[in-house]
């Protein structure tokens, strides 16, 4: 069907198709169990706009799934305003993770972006290659000593994503930062997914033992961050460093004055939460796609020998490694980070024809619309040449949205592929994949987790 305007009431356009399901509690059983097999279905099922509706009687929730790529630029770029961060699972991750750039709205949001914006140009990121590059090192050299040459890919590359960005934000309080985030993050996320996704919550002041211990990693996490902010605070203008968190602390204009403490902890703690699951996805699932096509593996292999030599990646070398970024964009449209993103309907439009109400909770998912075989033939496999500038000139803008689109689209986009490619390069430089678990579970939290091990058995290599 042709995108429908936003010309017409509540009423306007077709009824959207409904995914049928439990008598009682509607789809809500499919959606806690399986989210992305549930909205898959929807789709193959129902096309381009279907309503999922989950919960029991009078708690019941309707959401409203978008999956064509025109119905995706429609909320996320062309009616942006119309479809705002309001629904219940943005307001927990606000709670928890704070009012940065991922979670906040209107005035708010657009003075963050102007402050963060500079920090974040093409030349400040490609600055940060050899922050990326020291950790991937440390990682190439730990492997040596594997038990039995296996590693799991997935706890690895969250490792090594995690040094890389708290390097970056806090320079050489690396050592004081990961291990508090890499203990606290789970215990909050898993926080944030209970309370997101559940038709209603107790209030988070009272002692239970959920609430105490998501209090209490919130208290570490959040005093960490508040030390280090209020060391560089007393440095003031003898601060030297060139780490993001000095840069946020000194970013200041005459019209949008600067952050605060407390606005400058939000931002870390979004840095932090983005800045380093959505990269360790990319990097985890690359690896294990790689090590089950061994014929890709020794392509993007040879193509790194050729261009690096035994030298260490840099930023320019991106663009000279087309095969090896076609590698990562590929494995973003298999294993997209964020696998659903919501949004809140304020007036009622249409999409693809279908009414869609005013207030309505509507879902985007990259995981689906990445598999639509119209744009994705055969689309389960794994095949990088989908990635070169000829094929992506024939498809439309947001059959691919792994960092999302429109005024909203991620500002560490650039950031999270030139880590990728440089970790890839340094690690299939050095070693050899071959995968032990043919297929990895997964599931769809905060980001997109394994829900299993993602082992592989490495081999060194001689480099050059």
């Amino acid at each position: 069907m042709a995108l429908g305007t936003n010309t017409g009431g509540a009423g306007a356009g077709t009824e959207v198709p409904a995914l049928s399901g439990a008598p009682l509690l509607g789809s809500l059983h499919d959606l806690k169990s399986d989210s992305l097999g549930t909205y898959l279905r929807a789709q193959q099922l129902h096309g381009d706009v279907v309503r999922v509706s989950a919960g029991p009687p009078g708690m019941r929730a309707d959401l409203y799934c978008v999956f064509s790529p025109e119905g995706v630029q429609q909320v996320l770029a062309s009616e942006a305003a119309n479809f705002r961060k309001d629904n219940a699972f943005y307001q927990e991750v606000r709670e928890s993770f704070g009012n940065g750039l991922l979670t906040s709205q209107d005035e708010d949001y657009l003075r963050q972006r102007r402050l963060v914006q500079p920090l974040f140009t093409r030349r400040r990121v490609d600055g940060y290659a050899g922050a990326v590059a020291a950790e991937t090192a440390s990682v190439v050299t730990a492997w040596e000593e594997a038990l039995d040459g296996i590693v799991d890919v997935s706890d690895e590359m969250t490792h090594l994503a995690l040094r890389a960005v708290a390097r970056i934000l806090f320079g050489t309080d690396v050592e004081a930062t990961a291990d508090v985030v890499a203990r606290c993050f789970p215990v909050i996320t898993d926080y944030v997914l209970r309370r997101g996704y559940s038709p209603a919550n107790i209030p988070r002041n009272w002692p239970t033992p959920g609430n105490r211990r998501a209090a209490a990693a919130m208290d570490e996490l959040y005093g960490v961050c508040d030390r280090i902010i209020g060391q560089r605070r007393r440095a003031g203008a003898d601060a030297s460093g060139e780490d993001l968190l000095t840069l946020l602390a000194a970013a200041r204009s005459s019209d949008d004055g600067e952050f605060d403490d407390g606005e400058l902890r939000d931002q870390v703690l979004i840095f932090l939460l983005a800045g380093h699951e959505t990269t360790a996805t990319s990097l985890c699932f690359a690896l294990h796609l790689l090590a089950r096509h061994p014929e890709q593996q020794d392509r993007a292999r040879e193509e790194i020998t050729r261009v690096l030599g035994s030298r260490p990646p840099q930023a320019s070398d991106l663009e000279r490694l087309p095969y090896l970024t076609q590698v990562v964009k590929e494995a973003m449209r298999l294993y997209p980070a964020a696998p659903v993103i919501g949004r809140k309907a304020v007036a009622a439009t249409r999409i693809g024809g279908h009414a869609v109400p005013a207030g309505a909770d509507v879902i985007l998912a990259p995981w689906v619309t990445h598999r639509r075989p119209e744009h994705w033939p055969d689309p389960d496999r794994f095949d990088p040449d989908r990635f070169t500038s000829e094929a992506e000139a024939g498809r439309p803008r947001y059959a691919w949205f792994p960092f999302g689109g429109g005024p909203r689209a991620c500002i560490g986009q650039h950031f999270s592929m030139l880590e990728s490619v440089v970790a890839l390069a340094m690690i299939l430089r050095a070693y050899s994949f071959e995968a032990v678990d043919a297929e990895i579970p997964v599931g769809a939290g905060i980001t997109l987790r394994t829900e299993g091990p993602a082992r592989c058995r490495v081999r060194r290599l001689d480099t050059p």
